[in-house]
């Protein structure tokens, strides 16, 4: 592979002989992504991707291979031959309800569900890691815990699930990690390249539904009711304010109004509205005030209308804070593992991601593993039918988790140990 803009970094003879391994399993890495691709699960749906993972992480040895965690999460530990201290590593598992319409060998075999979000590399990722550590595992000094993790895109309707469910039910304990990595693809990085970003990376996400009450009475004499979709269209635009007048211009907000329904005929002034949508923001003093003059904008207009409201506003996700120093400390290795030359800063994200809830327990680094390709048409955001990686990017996802991982047990050798 070649990799842009490379520099020579001498790898330490344990990160040589990781990496050699990874370059060795590429078509086994390339085939495990394509089979989770072409098998796509929804999320809290994931059962042969699970029992897929499961199995596979018997026949490799390792230790307490534990499922239906979360519903359908798998969690293992790889114990290495040493006494040391534990790290764990996350992969995500779900696809979304996306209909596939690349031309691929490799096209999903599930009408209208699609891995439009990596996580089948993800996935194949974790378990080539698996796969490198258990061939090491005389030389790794700790343990390694496993979470395959469903449901990262949101569990369904009246379902719990993802990250917070895989917490709740016990997975960062027996034993406790000191720490939690996680990676996810991005087609705006380039293949080979590897993104990273200390603090902040993530934006928190909520969402929020509003009703908007008036009262129905007939389209031809509307001054004896109120058009609450009148009402409505007049909320949505001064909504759109919250973000430029309302908030410190060097705070990044984003608030989406998604969904917009009400009424029931064409001759009849409407008596209910539901609006849903979305706000991002990276400060939680910034979160909790734009919840604080929603329901100021909301009150003054309703009230100048005659109507009234409500406002459900649900904390859904939490930033992604990547760790200082675990980050500051994992720098060199990524360096050693792909040259320093690819390793690029990433850019502020307003999508939201769950690994944030791990972060709320453990220091956590959560990077961007490069999967783009101009040259190859791969350049189309996650969550499109049109999304794809370039599957060169896998063998590096290995290289550089598994890089980050031998390099963590062996600088936290002295640290809290494993229980061995």
């Amino acid at each position: 592979m070649n990799q842009p803009n490379a520099s020579t970094i001498a790898l330490l003879p344990r990160e040589k002989q990781c990496a050699e391994i990874a370059e060795a399993l590429r078509p086994q890495l390339i085939a495990q992504r394509r089979d989770f691709h072409r098998h796509p699960e929804l999320s809290n749906r994931e059962e042969r991707t699970a029992r897929v993972v499961a199995d596979k992480l018997r026949a490799l040895g390792l230790d307490e291979v534990r499922t239906k965690v979360a519903r359908h999460g798998v969690v293992a530990l790889l114990r290495g031959g040493q006494p040391g201290p534990v790290v764990a590593v996350r992969a995500d598992m779900d696809a979304l309800p996306i209909n596939e319409t690349m031309d691929v060998p490799y096209k999903s075999l599930v009408p209208g569900v699609k891995h439009a979000c990596g996580h089948d590399a993800h996935t194949a990722i974790g378990l080539g890691v698996a796969e490198v550590l258990s061939q090491m595992r005389g030389e790794i000094r700790g343990a390694v815990k496993f979470l395959f993790q469903p449901a990262e895109e949101g569990a369904p309707n009246g379902e719990a699930g993802g990250a917070p469910l895989m917490i709740k039910e016990g997975a960062l304990e027996n034993p406790r990690p000191l720490a939690i990595y996680g990676l996810h693809t991005t087609p705006e990085i380039a293949v080979g390249q590897v993104g990273w970003r200390a603090g902040g990376a993530q934006a928190a996400a909520d969402r929020f539904t509003i009703t908007i009450r008036g009262k129905s009475v007939h389209a031809a004499m509307p001054q004896k009711g109120v058009d609450a979709i009148v009402v409505a269209a007049e909320c949505v635009a001064a909504l759109q304010t919250v973000r430029s007048r309302r908030i410190d211009a060097f705070q990044p907000v984003i608030l989406t109004v998604g969904t917009i329904h009400g009424g029931a005929k064409w001759n009849i002034v409407a008596d209910e509205v539901k609006l849903e949508g979305t706000v991002r923001t990276l400060d939680e003093a910034t979160r909790n005030r734009v919840e604080k003059v929603m329901r100021e904008t909301l009150a003054g207009i309703c009230a100048a209308y005659g109507a009234k409201y409500e406002l459900d506003y649900q904390p859904m996700m939490e930033m992604v804070f990547n760790d200082l120093k675990l980050v500051e400390e994992s720098l060199p290795a990524l360096r050693r593992m792909v040259g320093d030359g690819n390793i690029v800063p990433a850019a502020l994200r307003m999508g939201a991601e769950d690994f944030s809830y791990y972060q709320k327990v453990l220091p956590g680094f959560f990077y961007r593993l490069g999967s783009g390709n101009p040259a190859k048409g791969i350049v189309a955001e996650a969550h499109t039918p049109e999304f794809d990686i370039d599957e060169e990017c896998l063998v590096v996802g290995v290289k550089t988790m598994a890089g980050l991982v031998l390099d963590f047990l062996e600088r936290n050798a002295g640290g809290k140990a494993s229980g061995q």
